[in-house]
Parts: C-alpha cells; structure tokens; sequence
C-alpha cells in the first residue's frame, strides 16, 4: 500500500506546553513557532515501520525568538531513540516569535513537544 511521501508527516505540531520557568503569570505568552520553518525529519525506518512518538523538548528562546543551541534538552523522550535524536538535530533550526511578559519581548524557557504521527497509525492527535 502506498501512502503520502515521508515529507507530508514531518511538520512539528504548532501546540506549546506552557513549562514551570516561564512561571504563573498570566501576562506571560509563550513563543508561538512559526510554522513555515519547523520541519523536522521523520526517520526513514520508523515512518516505513508506521512508527510513531512524542518527543517534548526543553528550550530557552531569546528574546528575539532565536532557539540558544546550547538550551536544548531531552524533556521525555519518545521511546525511541531515533525520534529523540531527530527531534534533537532539528531544535536549532525551529524559529519562533518572541514570548512576551507584560506585553515586552522575553527570553524564557519552555517544553516544546514534536510529534511523529504516521497516517496508517490511525492517530489523529496532534
């Protein structure tokens, strides 16, 4: 059975999850991530085995929205090894708007889940 090219199932879900050191104020907005640049790579052998995962990863954006390569850290991982690491190798290349507290630009840290869904698994969650 054919199913769509690998490239359709590699968009990052856009949904954020508001991590414990952005704290609890209600004037703090998460980084939206934009999505045009947030493409990572489905591991070939697991997309063709219908293997699918959630990696949550921790950031620390700058208050222009540029992902601080040296941040980036495993939050949960998947299950599997190479979603981990293609979740990983893709961090740096994510792009953000700024967060903001109390309207102003903000550095934050926060937990950004990437989600591997393959079509055939029948998971229509994000």
């Amino acid at each position: 059975m054919a199913g769509p090219a690998p490239t359709v199932w590699r968009r990052v879900g856009a949904a954020l999850l508001l991590g414990a050191a952005c704290g609890p104020s209600a004037a703090t907005e998460q980084p939206p991530l934009l999505a045009g640049d947030a493409l990572v790579e489905y591991p070939p052998a697991l997309f063709q085995d219908g293997v699918g995962g959630t990696v949550e990863l921790r950031l620390f954006v700058d208050s222009a929205g540029g992902v601080v390569t040296d941040s980036i850290r495993l939050e949960r991982s998947s299950g599997y090894p190479a979603l981990d690491s293609a979740a990983l190798a893709a961090a740096p290349r994510l792009r953000y708007a700024p967060g903001t507290r109390a309207g102003v630009p903000a550095a934050m840290t926060f937990v950004q889940p990437i989600y591997f869904r393959h079509p055939a698994s029948g998971d229509s969650s994000p």
